[in-house]
């Protein structure tokens, strides 16, 4: 017997086609309306060529990014305390692409009518690639304007940050060409609680605004401890404020930032996140004293915004890759995107997408009116309400795509088990879901003209009848403050759904908006792939396929 007639028992079939290679903006119909109606088609180019880098190199850079992660290194071989963080090699491309692409400095560069939203679109793209280097490209980011309130410190660190060159070298800000910077706030004993923080500042001179001061304490997740800088709470005789705290002191020297050690994660391994500790360590007083909260959240504000893009450009990327799947592989003889109950799945998926970016990219729209009084109002309630919702419903969104592509989506080949790793995170980061729920009150009841803004951005219903009867009921919940904390998750997801399905309306494609409305807003299913009989399951599907 000829043993090499056994060597091959079958000819491998029904196999889907790779998915890398594909341009991710120019597969995605839904992303360029988006961007074109909120003005910015003038970076049309610029996103097609970003997407086809991040579809490609950077998908693959983001496998090995992940695969190898970050190591923490105490001291070097003499035994010299040293407090570096190893990326590979994969982690810088990523970032160089980033930066260059002005993802941390664009909208700050050149305030044209659209820059927020050509940033958020690029960011878009480049999270779906990789999602842990967004971390310190959106800290960068947000960092802007909070630096801007202490003129003096943002002369000297600005031109570095927004540079557009990405320059990881660890040495101090004066021999650089770019600089990243981080976010470093919470304590062990207080979490999200920064007023139960006990790291103190002591000044080294006169004290105030702009003055130096040493830090002691320690921070219990201090993301990208690599960064060139970062800005952090402690407390002064006038209680808590903002500073920014460099990895160097001016005469070069190391400051007195030392790592503890990295956490181990449940996903977003690319990124080093971190516990520090400030031995001493030399910063500058950011803001009015006392007010570091506020001062801070100048930043924050933008890193949740960031969380929603995060997480719309996650289950995109998921969906993308189950319709891809879906359109390739056969059961029973059928393509299974041509079969009824798998397009009532994908069309569901592919609905909860499109809502997602919708208000994504109308909150762009809003940073780049804010000098408007009701956009500016719009960004400081739906920052919150966004970042609730979208995030809460990424990752039962991203399982659900998981489960189109059955076995295939639960293993590391692919990238499904990455993206489901870490869809919780930008739930968890910058405030859990009840911080957003119980500040989207806090701005109702508090901050005048917020309300009005609400129900004015809501309007009667655009001519829907569904719609203007859940607009009646969100004005009668919150009418009635009785246990109002406890009904805030309601509340909450109420307005999110109310704002998609508004502004799907109002972009004008009916099989889109009424299938929302009808799913979300009717009383259907629950699960996924429950939507009510008469939607055209199949044109959804293909204005999201590839």
């Amino acid at each position: 017997m000829n043993l090499n007639t056994y060597a091959e028992t079958h000819e491998v079939t029904n196999q889907v086609p790779p998915f890398e290679g594909t341009n991710l903006y120019r597969a995605d119909l839904p992303l360029q309306q988006w961007v074109k109606r909120y003005q910015a088609g003038w970076a049309d180019t610029a996103l097609s060529d970003y997407g086809a880098k991040a579809g490609d190199e950077l998908m693959q850079a983001g496998f090995l990014a992940n695969e190898n992660k970050p190591v923490f290194r105490s001291h070097d071989r003499y035994g010299h305390r040293i407090d570096v963080v190893d990326f590979h090699p994969a982690y810088h491309d990523l970032m160089s692409a980033g930066v260059a692409a002005g993802i941390t400095s664009a909208p700050w560069n050149n305030a044209q009518p659209g820059a927020q939203v050509a940033r958020a679109a690029t960011m878009y793209l480049h999270n779906q690639a990789e999602a842990g280097t967004s971390c310190p490209l959106t800290m960068t980011f947000a960092c802007v304007p909070a630096l801007k309130l202490q003129p003096d410190l943002a002369e000297h660190w600005l031109p570095k940050i927004l540079s557009g060159v990405y320059d990881p070298r660890n040495l101090p800000i004066s021999e650089k060409k770019g600089a990243t910077i981080g976010m470093a706030m919470t304590e062990k004993q207080g979490g999200t609680d920064v007023r139960a923080n006990t790291t103190k500042a002591h000044p080294v001179g006169l004290g105030g605004p702009g003055q130096a001061y040493e830090l002691v304490g320690h921070k219990w997740f201090c993301s990208a401890p690599m960064c060139d800088a970062f800005l952090t709470l402690a407390y002064t005789d006038k209680g808590l404020s903002c500073f920014l705290l460099p990895r160097h002191r001016p005469d070069g020297s190391r400051n007195q930032f030392y790592i503890q050690r990295l956490k181990n994660k449940l996903g977003n391994w690319a990124n080093a996140s971190s516990e520090v500790e400030y031995r001493g360590a030399l910063a500058w007083m950011v803001g009015e004293e006392g007010r570091g909260v506020p001062t801070i959240i100048e930043m924050v504000a933008l890193t949740r915004f960031d969380c929603m893009i995060g997480s719309s450009s996650l289950m995109r990327q998921a969906l993308s890759q189950a319709i891809h799947h879906c359109n390739h592989r056969q059961v029973g003889g059928r393509v299974l995107s041509e079969q009824p109950l798998m397009q009532n799945v994908l069309a569901d998926l592919a609905l909860e997408s499109e809502a997602a970016l919708a208000l994504t990219m109308r909150m762009g729209h809003a940073l780049d009116n804010a000098h408007d009084a009701h956009e500016e109002k719009f960004a400081r309630l739906v920052t919150a309400i966004g970042k609730y919702w979208i995030c809460k419903r990424a990752p039962a969104m991203i399982n659900e795509a998981q489960e189109c592509m059955g076995g295939a989506g639960y293993v590391e080949e692919t990238i499904l088990p990455r993206l489901y790793r870490e869809a919780p995170v930008n739930s968890i980061w910058e405030g859990s879901g009840n911080v957003q729920c119980l500040d989207v009150l806090r701005a109702l009841s508090k901050e005048p003209g917020v309300l009005d803004c609400l129900y004015s951005e809501l309007g009667d219903g655009h001519g829907n009848a569904a719609l203007q009867r859940h607009i009646e009921q969100i004005k009668r919940d919150f009418a009635n403050t009785e246990d109002i904390q406890y009904r805030a998750r309601q509340l909450t997801e109420d307005v999110a759904v109310a704002l998609q399905a508004r502004l799907l309306l109002e972009a004008g494609n009916g099989t889109v908006s009424d299938a929302f409305i009808q799913s979300r807003l009717q009383g259907h299913g629950r699960a996924f792939g429950t939507l009510p009989p008469g939607v055209d399951c199949a044109a959804i599907v293909v204005r999201s396929s590839l």
